[in-house]
């Protein structure tokens, strides 16, 4: 039996070397940097204040970082909010009053513009804490809610080769905020649970592909029924993450500050995610041993096979 001659065919599992040896580095950058100086988490997390100012006018946010350097707010975050006249100043924790901070920071920043306080909010630090450890525990419960999934719908060691592409994927996007620093708040860790399930979806339809290949492919080593496979959904996985990127490039130049950090999020954990999803996801498979047999539904039809 030929191997689909008009399709691709890309030795995706000749090359699984190669992208295993990338993943692993990858995978020790990104937790060594969350070992060593962990996350930047942002007000969400750390507790704090949110001070929303209103400008008459569109004003740059440099000479505002600037004025509040000079009064002492050195770790202030500073980032239009909707319009270039309104701006959202972020503090974390420190000793002053936080009944006196707002005031501190509209005299700071008044000069010669007539500023309206839009809002003021705060964020203790135990609700902070109560969010993060929250975010963590809702990322945990997806990936074993996905393991069961997986394993029902197809067989437990694909349910191990999906779970193994999801938490490399989520690794490797919290690590890539550490490594920048890049402010990390909830926004963020909705990206990373948006990736995983978008992550899933690709590595799912790769896993369709390959257990029908493997029941109609019966004379092909395992490892030529999983190139076939990735070569057969290469062009759908691709068009899927381009176009999203596209979306997600938009967002990242014309969405505002506000969103930054969310498209960022969504930008690497779908780049990582379509990798994955062709060697990661793939290369599990061969190393957990999976092979046409295990996919039989009786024994009569292994018996049967050609």
């Amino acid at each position: 039996m030929r191997l689909l001659p008009r399709q691709l065919k890309i030795d995706f599992m000749g090359k699984a070397r190669g992208a295993a040896i990338l993943s692993v580095a990858l995978l020790l950058a990104s937790i060594g940097s969350l070992l060593m100086q962990g996350l930047n988490l942002g007000v969400d997390f750390e507790g704090g204040t949110l001070i929303e100012v209103g400008y008459p006018e569109a004003v740059e946010l440099a000479p505002i970082r600037a004025q509040l350097e000079t009064h002492g707010f050195d770790r202030a975050v500073v980032q239009h909010f909707g319009t270039a006249q309104d701006v959202l100043v972020r503090l974390k924790p420190d000793d002053r009053p936080q009944s006196e901070l707002s005031n501190q920071v509209l005299e700071a920043l008044r000069g010669e513009h007539e500023l309206q306080m839009r809002r003021v909010e705060f964020v203790g630090p135990q609700v902070g804490e109560e969010l993060r450890d929250d975010g963590g525990l809702a990322m945990l419960y997806a990936l074993a809610l996905i393991l069961i999934y997986v394993a029902l719908r197809f067989e437990y060691r694909f349910s191990f080769g999906a779970v193994i592409a999801l938490v490399h994927d989520v690794i490797i996007t919290i690590g890539f905020f550490s490594i920048t620093q890049i402010e990390f708040d909830l926004t963020v860790l909705a990206a990373v649970l948006a990736v995983i399930g978008y992550s899933l979806n690709d590595t799912i339809v790769v896993f369709d592909r390959i257990r029908e290949n493997f029941r109609q492919l019966r004379r092909h080593s395992s490892e030529e029924v999983l190139n076939v496979s990735i070569n057969q959904t290469l062009a759908r996985t691709l068009m899927t993450s381009l176009t999203t990127l596209l979306v997600l490039l938009a967002l990242f130049f014309f969405g505002g500050e506000v969103i930054h950090a969310f498209s960022i999020a969504l930008i690497v954990g779908i780049i990582i995610g379509t990798y994955s999803s062709i060697y990661v996801a793939g290369s599990s498979l061969l190393k957990l041993g999976v092979s046409g047999r295990d996919l039989m539904s009786t024994p009569e039809e292994v018996d049967d096979r050609p």
